[in-house]
């Protein structure tokens, strides 16, 4: 007499032992894109206090003598809109060995300001930027006081200068 209850384990072995593989396997994206999930977050998150701070022309007293003298326009509130925050995969940065990600903010204002002024306002944009994305990895440590570069586990950040639409 054939007994076929040893058959049935062996197949669900099988079964089971391939489910966990291809789980293993997912995982390593699933980690990837919850980390460009949770630097996006911060970026957005990071674009918005930046323009809040940058709008409300509440300064460091270095910056504000360094604004009442050359950019007196941005001593006074103002209205900037972030538009959009997107990022692009540039690669790998030979120098971390990490892929290196760059975010580039979009936004509009509701005054007419000089470039020069539009260039101190998207600094103060990106640097709150990268400065939340450090925070979400835990990672102040590991860069320089202006936060740029920004590391994770798997990636560089970057940002490249607002774009005024």
């Amino acid at each position: 007499m054939m007994d076929s209850k040893g058959q049935m384990s062996a197949e669900l072995l099988f079964l089971f032992g391939s489910l966990i593989i291809v789980l293993m396997v997912s995982m390593v994206f699933i980690a990837g894109e919850n980390e460009l999930n949770i630097a996006m977050n911060a970026a957005r998150s990071g674009a918005i206090e930046g323009s809040a701070a940058s709008s409300s022309g509440i300064y460091p007293s270095d910056t504000y003598w360094d604004y009442s003298n050359s950019k007196t326009g941005l001593l006074h509130p103002y209205s900037v809109e972030i538009v959009n925050v997107s990022y692009s995969e540039m690669g790998n940065d030979v120098n971390y060995g990490k892929k290196r990600i760059q975010f580039k903010v979009y936004a509009k204002i509701s005054d007419r300001f000089k470039n020069k002024e539009l260039v101190s306002i998207g600094d103060r944009i990106n640097y709150n930027l990268r400065k939340s994305v450090a925070v979400s990895f835990n990672t102040t440590q590991a860069t320089n006081k202006l936060y740029n570069p920004v590391f994770s586990p798997h990636y560089v950040f970057t940002t490249a200068n607002v774009k005024w639409v």
